[in-house]
Parts: C-alpha cells; structure tokens; sequence
C-alpha cells in the first residue's frame, strides 16, 4: 500500500536529502523513523535532492507500507520520534501508481536575503552588506524565464542527462520579517533590507539556484551588466570553450534557501 507524506525540515543538521554513506541525511532519518514503527524496512522516495544545509517546506515524498495503518496516529509517532528539525505536516493513503519526483510538474524555490545586522534571520537568511540595485536583478531575472540550458549554473560533475530546464517565474521582491512585523524588533528600513528570490521551474540542477542568484548579485553590485548575465542564459555553450560553470557567478550559501513548493 503507498503513502504520501509531507514533511519539512530545517537542512542546517543533514547533508541534503538524499543519503549519503557517511553523512546524516533527511531520507535516512525518515527511513529509520518508519522502519522502526512499522518492523519492517522502508524505503522512501523524495520529490528531488535538496543540498547540504538547504531547507524545505512541504516536502512531498512516497513510501510503500506491507499492511495499512492509521495514518494520523502515525504522523504523530514520527513527529514524536524524529528529531526537531523535521516535522511531518501530512501522511496519507495515495494511488499505487502515485510517484513523488516523476509526478511533480512545477518546484519552486526561495532563497532569503538581507543588507543589514540582524541575528534574528541570520539562521535563514544571507546577510549580503553591499549596496543592491534590485530593479537591475530583476530585470536580469527576466530572463530567466522560458527554456534554456542552465548548464553554466549547475554543479560541476552532475550526472543529469540535460542541462536544459523550462522556468516560469523568477523575481526578486521585498518582505518584513515576522519579527519586526510583530513589534518586537522594529526597524525603519525593513522594507529595504530584506528580500527574497522567488524561482519556478520544472526541474532544477544540482545548486542551480545558489549560482543564479550569486550571479544576480554581481548584477546587482555593478559587477556585471544585465545583457552578460542575459547572455549566459540565452548562448548556446560553445563545443571546446571553457566549463560552462566558470562563466557564472560564485554560489551563495545554502542555509538561506527553502524549496517552497511542489505542484502535482
């Protein structure tokens, strides 16, 4: 019998999602919480990879179980066994034929930026201290937009079969922490200082995002014009040039990215 469950996770305590030989992963904690209740092993299929120290938030994942059980009260063991860092939001009964990664159409990501000190988003945001033109990134971001070969942005020695990705939406906007919104740590510039990159796509390559937006930021610092940042997304690589990777910008860190959303 298949289930659906949906979790997410903070990615600060794991490698990533996927298991590793070494590392502690989100798929083998959540391998090990169901094998244990259930008695017997279990193997999980997620939605897609997820980096070292990257979050994510409603996480969709499929596992088959050799007999039924109650679904809510499992979602409370598993909540009560694993560790803080992964809360399981939904488990329930799916079609047979159900598939986590293969049915996904759209996933979205959101990476968390801020200009000024402040500790209270340190643990989930990039502090980046230098002046931005954010209307400059947006327009760059513009063109993003559509089906490209992303390959300049993916991580070297990646084993996809494509570096071509289709993307619907991707933009840059302003927000105010839940923190000063509430009143207790007020600041004049909130509006200004906090941001966050919104990307769509139908599937995403290994620290993809990361590099897009480290590149946004150079457009954003002057450091590179919009029509060169619009030229790595729209020329086709060259045969023999040099490793499409190294025309990109540098990879920002990873504790300030959350994969936001998975359409089905």
């Amino acid at each position: 019998m298949r289930y659906a469950i949906t979790l997410s996770y903070s990615g600060a305590d794991f490698c990533g999602w996927q298991i590793q030989p070494r590392d502690p992963s989100v798929q083998a904690g959540l391998e090990h919480a169901l094998s244990t209740l259930l008695g017997t092993p279990i193997r999980v299929t997620g939605a897609g990879r997820t980096d070292t120290g990257v979050n994510a938030v409603g996480y969709v994942a499929h596992f088959d179980a050799p007999e039924p059980f109650d679904a809510a009260q499992m979602r409370y063991k598993l909540n009560a066994i694993l560790p803080a860092s992964i809360a399981v939001l939904d488990l329930r009964e799916s079609a047979e034929d159900f598939h986590a990664r293969f049915d996904a159409r759209c996933r979205e990501y959101t990476y968390f930026l801020h200009t000024v000190k402040d500790p209270f988003v340190a643990a989930f945001s990039y502090r980046c201290p230098y002046r931005l033109d954010f209307k400059r990134m947006n327009e760059a971001a513009r063109a993003l937009a559509g089906t490209h070969d992303f390959s300049c942005f993916e991580k070297v020695g990646g084993d996809n079969k494509t570096s071509v990705c289709t993307v619907s939406e991707a933009f840059w906007a302003p927000y105010t922490p839940t923190i000063s919104a509430g009143g207790l740590f007020p600041r004049q510039d909130s509006s200004a200082s906090y941001w966050y990159f919104r990307i769509a796509a139908d599937r995403f390559l290994r620290n993809m995002v990361r590099a897009i937006v480290g590149t946004l930021l150079e457009v954003g610092r002057g450091r590179r014009t919009v029509e060169e940042f619009t030229a790595l997304v729209t020329d086709t690589p060259q045969e023999g040039a040099l490793p499409a990777r190294c025309l990109a910008g540098e990879s920002v860190p990873g504790h300030a990215l959350f994969l936001s959303g998975i359409d089905y």
